[in-house]
């Protein structure tokens, strides 16, 4: 839905023109998964995808909610009772934002919202993301507060761990406030310091590809906070601040610190060669290499099945599918356990991958997966 059509629907729906229209993509990781909290690095590009926001603020302490996705009419909120644990629906997103932004000691005095979203749900691709940046940008511009987007970002990651209860990392924030068109984000998550990496395929001939698998996942499920907590373990164990602090080169060393912690000892192995394939993927798209990403991609998605051990049996066929023909590198892309996995091949092959993906999971009986081309796109921005 366009800006257009999102200020309409407001006007329908609160009986005035909205005050703005504000938008904010899902995201794509190219590389580096589950490095985000463990102060590790990062490589994700925003999506087309977005979402779009309708506001205008309110001064009688009322907050109210409507989506074109959901179920239901408007739902009306009063500031003074937002608190975390309180709110287990799809408003607990964009209420947790406005939670954080009052917690951080900023006088917000009510809003009217309408929201609407092109971002797949469950699909690793960042939609809660979305819904929060959209949100927080939006309140940023209209009650004038002057915030940088990486301050941004970690109000919505404040906003997703402690009043959703999902305890992510601050990449898909700062991808969704901070990408750039045609680039690749290079992001370390220690101190936030960013660098837009040029990633045209299209110019080289190639496409990476999206294959929403339809599995859903969850982010606060209890699987992904085992691993968080098996990480933050490993890190204690060997007496540093973050696992990203293990270098590459003592990896062995500190994997026989670990002993018989075998699942730690794994958690920490996909971690540190994460951090290192991040850097390896940097340094082959600065020297103009895309293709040579492919392996870097497949080695990610191994680490991540054997390793972290998040990936399904819908992921791993995308894998094996796509690199028995013809792909040149393709791995599993955002939190697992469902979601969607990376594609990157040449041109010329897409159309022949596409065919075979639908085969293979026809003759395993999975639901027919969702197959789209990711182009590097803007970040959150103001629209009207």
């Amino acid at each position: 839905m366009g800006a257009q059509q999102v200020a309409e629907r407001f006007t329908e729906l609160y009986g005035a023109r909205p005050e703005g229209v504000w938008a904010a993509p899902g995201r794509v990781n190219l590389i580096g998964e589950h490095t985000d909290y463990n102060d590790g690095f990062v490589m994700p590009f925003a999506l087309p995808h977005q979402a779009v926001a309708a506001v205008s603020r309110r001064d009688d302490g009322l907050l109210r909610l409507h989506s074109a996705d959901m179920e239901g009419g408007v739902v009306e909120l009063r500031l003074d009772a937002l608190a975390p644990g309180t709110d287990s629906a799809w408003t607990a997103y964009p209420a947790g934002v406005v939670w954080a932004l009052r917690e951080a000691g900023h006088a917000i005095t009510g809003a009217d919202v309408h929201l609407s979203s092109t971002v797949p749900t469950g699909a690793g691709l960042s939609s809660s993301a979305a819904l929060e940046v959209v949100i927080a940008l939006a309140f940023d511009d209209l009650y004038d507060l002057g915030l940088a987007r990486w301050q941004l970002a970690r109000l919505c990651q404040r906003a997703e761990n402690v009043y959703v209860g999902a305890p992510t990392g601050i990449m898909d924030q700062t991808a969704s406030a901070c990408c750039a068109p045609g680039h690749a984000l290079f992001l370390d998550t220690r101190d936030l310091s960013q660098q837009q990496i040029p990633f045209d395929l299209a110019a080289e001939g190639l496409r990476l590809l999206v294959v929403d698998t339809q599995v859903k996942h969850a982010h606060s499920g209890g699987e992904y906070g085992k691993r968080r907590a098996g990480c933050e373990k490993g890190a204690a164990l060997l007496g540093v601040d973050a696992l990203r602090d293990i270098a590459y080169a003592d990896l062995d060393a500190a994997l026989a610190r670990l002993g018989d912690e075998e699942e730690i000892r794994r958690l920490v192995r996909h971690v540190v060669t994460e951090d290192e394939r991040v850097e390896r993927t940097v340094a082959l798209l600065r020297a103009g290499d895309p293709r040579a990403i492919g392996p870097i991609l497949t080695e990610g998605h191994a680490s991540l099945r054997d390793d972290f051990r998040i990936s399904c049996p819908e992921l791993d066929l995308v894998v094996d599918t796509a690199l028995a023909h013809g792909a040149l590198g393709s791995r599993m892309t955002g939190g697992g356990f469902g979601g969607s996995a990376l594609i990157l091949a040449e041109s010329s092959e897409v159309p022949s991958l596409t065919k075979a993906l639908e085969a293979a999971f026809a003759t395993a009986d999975f639901m027919a997966p969702r197959v789209f081309e990711a182009v590097p796109s803007a970040g959150a921005r103001r629209l009207v």
